[in-house]
């Protein structure tokens, strides 16, 4: 143990690794609530495509939050989940009760762990105008120079959000804006035990596929077709909101031919998905985070054991 002991506990992995159904498990053993670290789930609407799964939350009488704080009326980004979460933080820490965050955004959860620093950033009407005459395309080759390592790719499908995202990293790369960004550092006092779940590729894709076909038989296809003409989003917003809505609602315009068409191109995309996911957590380490893997190649109850092992021998508040 180090002599500042962690206070909050973090659970990540890809997507249909079982991150919900194991993140229950214990926080139901510790009486804790769960955090929610998933870009889309913060969403009211988004249930089946996000893979909210509330009755797992709900069966076991665990809290879970940030789930359904915003509508598709307005973009919810990493900003807002991270003062979000800090304000769940302090009061979790106030009552002394352990901040436990379950999620899969690999940018949510990396913004926790290391601390990223956000500034309110203002527009510069100046640098606006001087982008203007630039096409969408060279505009999100502009901010892929100034972010490689971009995580959202949808910021390249709008010329809105393209243009604020350059307006933001072009200010954060100032030295105004790493002196404001290094003074919001020093406030921050999160310290966060990692742990990570994983499992062998392709029981991880099997898992994926049968989760997938559980989800279109509940009504999927439903779901993304009443967000259109009953909510009254248009395709374009719900094909922002990732992959299941992307592709249901091109195959509900007619550009997916078959519905045979859909589940396997949704499929693979998925499984493309997870391996992005796995990449940024890898990216994670690099950078010095310390992350306790917990194999899904056995038992749940194996990976369910050796996450409480971990955090009492670990974790100072437990």
């Amino acid at each position: 143990m180090e002599d500042s002991p962690y206070n909050c506990i973090v659970l990540l992995g890809p997507t249909a690794v079982g991150k919900t159904s194991l993140a229950v498990r214990i926080a139901s053993h510790y009486g804790w609530d769960i955090i929610s670290a998933d870009s889309r789930q913060v969403y009211k609407g988004l249930d089946l495509g996000s893979g909210k799964d509330l009755s797992e939350y709900t069966d076991a009488g665990v809290r879970c939050h940030l789930l359904d704080v915003a509508t598709l009326q307005s973009e919810y980004n990493v900003f807002n989940f991270q003062q979000a979460f800090y304000s769940l933080f302090d009061e979790f820490s106030a009552c002394g009760k352990m901040p436990f965050v379950c999620g899969g955004t690999g940018m949510y959860v990396d913004s926790l762990v290391r601390g990223y620093s956000f500034v309110d950033v203002p527009r510069n009407e100046l640098l606006r105008k001087e982008l203007s005459v630039k096409s969408l395309e060279e505009l999100g080759g502009l901010l892929l120079r100034l972010r490689p390592n971009l995580h959202n790719r949808t910021d390249l499908l709008d010329r809105e959000r393209t243009l604020r995202a350059i307006e933001i990293e072009t200010f954060m790369q100032s030295q105004e804006g790493k002196a404001l960004a290094e003074a919001d550092r020093a406030k921050r006092k999160v310290k966060a035990f990692v742990l990570g779940l994983t499992m062998p590729r392709e029981n991880l894709r099997q898992n994926i596929r049968v989760r997938l076909k559980e989800r279109f038989d509940l009504g999927m296809i439903d779901e993304v077709r009443q967000l259109h003409e009953r909510d009254g989003y248009s395709w374009e917003r719900l094909e922002k909101l990732g992959l299941e809505y992307r592709f249901i609602s091109q195959f509900l315009e007619g550009k997916i031919a078959s519905f045979e068409e859909l589940f396997e191109t949704l499929y693979h995309a998925i499984c493309q998905f997870a391996k992005r996911q796995e990449t940024w957590f890898r990216g994670m380490e690099r950078k010095g985070v310390d992350i306790h893997w917990l194999s899904r190649n056995g038992s749940k109850d194996a990976a369910y054991s050796q996450a409480l092992n971990l955090i009492e021998k670990n974790v100072a508040f437990v």
